[in-house]
């Protein structure tokens, strides 16, 4: 019997060490683990990076997933968590055709029940900023492609913080610290 797949996000912390993403990728390409998103910038603690990985998966593997990041000398902490135990947020940009734009009242009806904002109109094209749940960046995305005005679109991995009131890497290393003590 398949166990069920769902979306994970893996929230891993390391030291800023040249290598060390490969390093974590390498663990999801050896168990043929697709990576969904991938997001690495400074965390709010000194020297520490902070890796935002969402993957679907099923529980068993994104564990043993989990535990072989953690073995790698330079990360410091690495957790997995499903939707629920997270603030999330991404951000989509679109690109879409002004005179598109301008002839179709019903475009810019949909950016603005998106809650979209426009960041640019030119006479050729117009950029849409959305911020919010992969949802939706998708459905937006969906809206503008079925107008026929979409010339390009990205969206960012995603962001997230636990709904935990400390980040759990601080308190890991607040015990390690006072271990040493």
């Amino acid at each position: 019997m398949n166990a069920e797949k769902k979306l994970y996000t893996l929230l891993v912390y390391s030291e800023n060490i040249a290598g060390i993403l490969n390093q974590i990728t390498a663990v999801f390409t050896r168990r043929q683990v697709n990576i969904e998103s991938l997001n690495v910038s400074a965390s709010s603690i000194k020297n520490i990076h902070k890796y935002t990985i969402t993957a679907w998966s099923d529980e068993d593997q994104i564990v043993k997933i989990t535990k072989q990041i953690e073995k790698k000398i330079d990360v410091v902490k690495a957790d997995y968590y499903t939707d629920d135990q997270l603030f999330i947020h991404e951000v989509g940009l679109y690109k879409i055709s002004t005179p598109i734009l301008m002839e179709n009242p019903e475009i810019s009806r949909t950016i603005r029940k998106h809650d979209a904002r426009m960041m640019e109109v030119n006479p050729t094209y117009s950029t849409v900023l959305l911020a919010g749940l992969t949802e939706d960046i998708t459905d937006l995305f969906s809206c503008l492609d079925s107008f026929g005005c979409l010339l390009q679109y990205t969206r960012s991995g995603r962001i997230a913080v636990t709904r935990s009131f400390d980040e759990p890497v601080s308190d890991f290393l607040y015990d390690t610290e006072h271990d040493k003590a």
